[in-house]
């Protein structure tokens, strides 16, 4: 497995970056499954703002994400949590 850090960093930057509470941002990676996985945990009100309408803001966090994984030769997936 490829390391992660990038991601987990570009992912944490961006989470704190969107929410109202920033300090109540954790970022972890799961490696239990086929593909790593970034749990982005943020506060219950800031889930919203994260998700976004139509999960758009969602989508686009993914996208960075896994941009930010490609670098270092990774795949990842994105999940959010409160």
């Amino acid at each position: 497995m490829s390391d992660l850090t990038r991601a987990s960093e570009v992912a944490e930057y961006l989470a704190k970056s969107l929410a109202d509470e920033p300090d109540a941002v954790s970022v972890a990676i799961n490696t239990d499954g086929d593909t790593p996985q970034i749990d982005v945990t943020v506060a219950q009100g800031d889930l919203g703002r994260v998700i976004g309408k139509r999960g758009r803001v969602a989508n686009a966090f993914r996208t960075v994400v896994r941009a930010a994984a490609h670098l270092d030769d990774s795949q990842v997936d994105v999940e959010f949590d409160s």
